[in-house]
C-alpha cells in the first residue's frame, strides 16, 4: 500500500471514529496535521501520534528511522501557522522546534511510552526534530 493510500486509510478511519484509530494505532494518541506545502503551499493532511504536553501537542518527525525528515516537518518550517484535528476538535496551531534538553526530554518520554520511537532513533544518524503544536486564537 502506498503512503498516500494508507494515510487516506487512516485519515477516513480517524473522522468516523472520532479521533480514535485501530491496528498498530489502536489506543494511541493521533492527530491529523492539516499544513502548507513548503514550496505549493497546497494543503497537506497527515496522521500522526503526538504526546500531550500541557495545552501543547507535541509531533516528532521520525519518519520510522528514514536518513531524511518527512515532508510535513519542512512544511511547518516554512509555514509554521497550522491547523490539527484531535478527536471531534478542529484546532489553529503554531509550530516551534524544540531544541537541546526539553528536546530530548520529550523525545525520551514518547520513546518510553511507544518503544517504536527508540528503535526509529537507533535507526538514523540525524537528531529527529520534535515539534509543539501551540493553539492560537485564531
Amino acid at each position: 500500500m502506498s503512503d498516500d493510500e494508507f494515510n487516506r486509510r487512516n485519515i477516513e478511519e480517524f473522522r468516523a471514529n472520532h479521533g480514535r484509530l485501530g491496528g498498530q494505532f489502536e489506543g494511541a494518541p493521533v492527530l491529523l496535521l492539516h499544513s502548507k506545502g513548503a514550496r505549493s503551499g497546497e494543503e497537506r493532511v497527515n496522521p500522526m501520534m503526538y504526546l500531550p504536553d500541557g495545552d501543547r501537542y507535541l509531533v516528532f518527525a521520525s519518519a520510522a528511522g528514514a536518513d531524511r525528515n518527512p515532508a510535513w516537518y519542512h512544511n511547518l518550517v516554512a509555514h509554521p501557522d497550522a491547523r490539527i484535528e484531535v478527536g471531534d476538535d478542529d484546532i489553529a496551531v503554531d509550530a516551534v522546534e524544540l531544541h537541546g534538553a526539553e528536546r530530548d526530554a520529550k523525545y525520551a518520554i514518547q520513546a518510553e511510552r511507544y518503544p517504536g520511537f527508540a528503535e526509529y532513533e537507533r535507526k538514523t544518524t540525524r537528531r529527529i526534530p520534535v515539534l509543539a503544536l501551540i493553539p492560537t486564537q485564531a
